[in-house]
């Protein structure tokens, strides 16, 4: 049986999850994405803003919830977490809240926790970050090693 490996990651980095997945399926794993990232995919629309409407309407935060219950589901249903963290706003190996939430879950889970991505020293949560027992790989998905 293939082992399942769970993409984390801000949503300004799902077009490079989507193309992460391709090649962790070409080493043979599955994986499971957000569901936005998929979304993004079928309608060719990249654009953040147009996903998160709860910006503008504060009722629509059922949606962001029902996005984090349901990306968890898929943590607790994987064998690892891979958290896609390219550079943002001019911070080196971005990881927002909510992938630290999902990095907590799978950790909480004992579920394995690989980084794209070198962090900056300057992330704001680089102590919580270190803390999860976090493997970085470098851009080298042949480092993923799972039992």
């Amino acid at each position: 049986m293939k082992k399942i490996i769970t993409i984390c990651a801000s949503a300004s980095h799902y077009k490079d999850v989507l193309v992460i997945e391709k090649e962790l399926k070409k080493l043979g794993f599955a994986t499971k994405i957000p569901q936005t990232a998929r979304t993004m995919q079928r309608s060719k629309n990249f654009n953040v803003d147009d996903y998160k409407t709860w910006y503008k309407d504060k009722k629509d935060y059922g949606k962001k919830t029902k996005l984090i219950l349901g990306h968890f589901k898929k943590i607790l249903d994987s064998d690892a977490i891979l958290v896609v963290n390219m550079n943002k706003n001019g911070v080196k190996g971005y990881i927002g809240g909510n992938t630290l939430m999902e990095m907590t879950i799978a950790f909480h889970y004992k579920k394995p926790i690989y980084i794209y991505c070198d962090i900056s020293e300057d992330l704001q949560i680089k102590e919580e970050v270190y803390g999860l027992k976090s493997k970085f790989i470098k851009g080298d998905l042949s480092k993923i090693k799972l039992g």
